[in-house]
């Protein structure tokens, strides 16, 4: 019984070792993960989210992890390791998101609406980006969202391997092209926005050198404001789901390698 109960307590002391530094890297991408990392949602439920996906990328990488914490000289650079290399991929995931609000500002500004839907949130968003980040989030939970970031932290693993930093070169590179990415979207989905706004500034400015005694300004910003509004409406559907494409596109190759 005795040795039993030895050889019991030596398993899950080993289970336990791997379930910690894998929720090291869990833990530390769930921070900044959509939907999940919100700061609006409370912190007990974030831990627990992040324990549940520990069990669930636990046993797709337990196999490699095992051998690696075996042949680690210092198992405390786990700390360290597992850290940048769940912030680095929570990151990255998030700065997809923050696509929405980028593009929020720049349609915002574009059409007048930047004191317009901005409502009470933790972090303080200027019109539309509020109303496309809501949306965007609530999009890309219905495409299963918990499913694909559950694959992104198993694939991690191949990219990223267990007690050894992410080099450099390859973090640079890796974060400049998805921030170049993410830029190039975000003026994409602003461009509806942004060419109304030509179009209305040119057209108020033929409209002043024709008619100087007119108030033009008074006569253009509800104009711009119910257009803006109006272009919101018709093209809020479009933009999430172009942004979801992008989105899925990117957590079925998040690292690059195709």
């Amino acid at each position: 019984m005795t040795a039993d109960l030895a050889m019991l307590a030596n398993l899950g002391q080993g289970w336990l070792v791997l379930a910690f530094a894998v929720f090291l890297r869990v833990g530390a991408a769930m921070a900044l993960f959509p939907a999940f990392g919100e700061r609006s949602v409370p912190e007990r439920v974030r831990l627990v989210l992040a324990l549940a996906f520990t069990l669930i990328v636990l046993p797709a990488v337990a196999p490699a992890l095992r051998p690696a914490l075996a042949q680690m000289e210092m198992p405390g650079i786990l700390l360290l390791t597992e850290a940048v290399a769940g912030l680095a991929i929570g990151a990255v995931i998030r700065l997809f998101v923050l696509v929405l609000q980028m593009a929020g500002s720049m349609a915002a500004q574009a059409t007048s609406l930047a004191q317009i839907f901005g409502g009470q949130n933790a972090d303080p968003q200027p019109a539309i980006g509020h109303v496309l980040l809501v949306g965007g989030l609530a999009l890309a939970v219905m495409l299963d969202l918990h499913v694909r970031l559950a694959g992104v932290l198993i694939l991690s693993y191949e990219v990223f391997p267990p007690g050894a930093l992410p080099g450099a070169e390859i973090l640079s590179a890796w974060g400049l092209a998805r921030v170049a990415q993410a830029f190039a979207l975000a003026f994409t989905l602003a461009a509806p926005f942004v060419v109304a706004s030509l179009v209305y500034n040119v057209a108020l400015g033929v409209i002043n050198r024709a008619m100087p005694q007119l108030m033009v300004a008074f006569v253009g910003a509800p104009a711009i404001t119910a257009g803006g509004l109006i272009l919101l409406f018709l093209t809020a559907p479009i933009l999430l789901s172009v942004w979801g494409e992008g989105l899925l596109r990117l957590l079925a190759d998040p690292f690059g390698g195709g």
